[in-house]
């Protein structure tokens, strides 16, 4: 793909989001679409959204589990940016159309208090730029259709990454636990919706560590020339299947000692 077609598909995606009308599949109207493509398309909505105010907060790691990377025939994660207006206080409201379709995860969030980059970044450098742990859920939506109507096709992983990870909110519980005090693996929730259990899962199922995937986002962003910044919040993986949150869905995820985090939907 062109520069110019990225910019295109980039504010196509952005349109999306501000209309609420989805766009086609990327992958379909641009078939020679790559990895590169992809986060190109990424970027220049990050450089969009920054010309227009928004500022990053931090980063999400995505496609951390065996069972997702296997459905859509991959074998790594990948990740996307979070802004400013994506931050949603714990049991916040979220109004009426914010969202297209969206659906929550339940991550374990690091908040970094010094930076953290390079190409052979190890775990015990995240231990120790890590500020704190928390309890949080990740707030999925996709501006790019699921399936193509006319062929029933899924979005494929570069559909994703293009659509910025469908990343759109994120919702820190209040608990904060030093990372080195816990055993993230052992780390798990149980996330109702509307008082009935939907999902269940441990830490272990980022990466096997919830840390490890930390060091994968380092890594892959000084690929890219980037870096962690201090004070930034880094959602680490999913350990659940996404949960569908439809009008009127209160949801609750309850981390056992470690907190707990909620959110609904107008």
């Amino acid at each position: 793909m062109t520069p110019q077609e990225h910019a295109k598909v980039a504010a196509d995606l952005l349109r999306a989001e501000q209309t609420g009308q989805q766009i086609g599949l990327i992958s379909k109207a641009y078939p020679q679409i790559d990895m590169d493509d992809a986060y190109a398309i990424q970027s220049a909505i990050l450089t969009a959204k920054l010309a227009a105010g928004r500022a990053v907060i931090g980063w999400k790691i995505g496609l951390t589990s065996k069972a997702m990377q296997q459905a859509l025939g991959i074998d790594i994660p990948d990740s996307g940016i979070l802004f400013d207006d994506m931050l949603f206080a714990d049991g916040a409201l979220v109004p009426e159309g914010r969202f297209i379709q969206p659906r929550v995860e339940a991550e374990i969030a690091f908040v970094m208090k010094s930076a953290l980059c390079g190409a052979d970044v190890t775990r015990a450098e995240v231990l120790a730029a890590t500020d704190y742990v928390a309890p949080s859920l990740e707030i999925l939506d996709t501006r790019v259709q699921r399936k193509d109507p006319a062929t029933g096709a899924p979005r494929i992983i570069f559909d994703t990454i293009s659509d910025n990870a469908a990343n759109a909110g994120i919702v820190l519980g209040t608990a904060r636990h030093a990372p080195d005090t816990v055993d993230l693996r052992w780390i798990g929730a149980i996330v109702s919706c509307n008082g009935a259990v939907e999902e269940t899962g441990l830490g272990a199922g980022v990466l096997n560590d919830p840390v490890e995937s930390v060091v994968w986002l380092a890594r892959r962003m000084a690929q890219y020339g980037q870096k962690i910044e201090a004070g930034q919040v880094i959602l680490s993986g999913s350990f659940i299947r996404p949960v569908e949150c439809p009008p009127g869905s209160v949801i609750a995820a309850d981390f056992g000692a470690f907190g707990s985090v909620g959110v609904s939907f107008a």
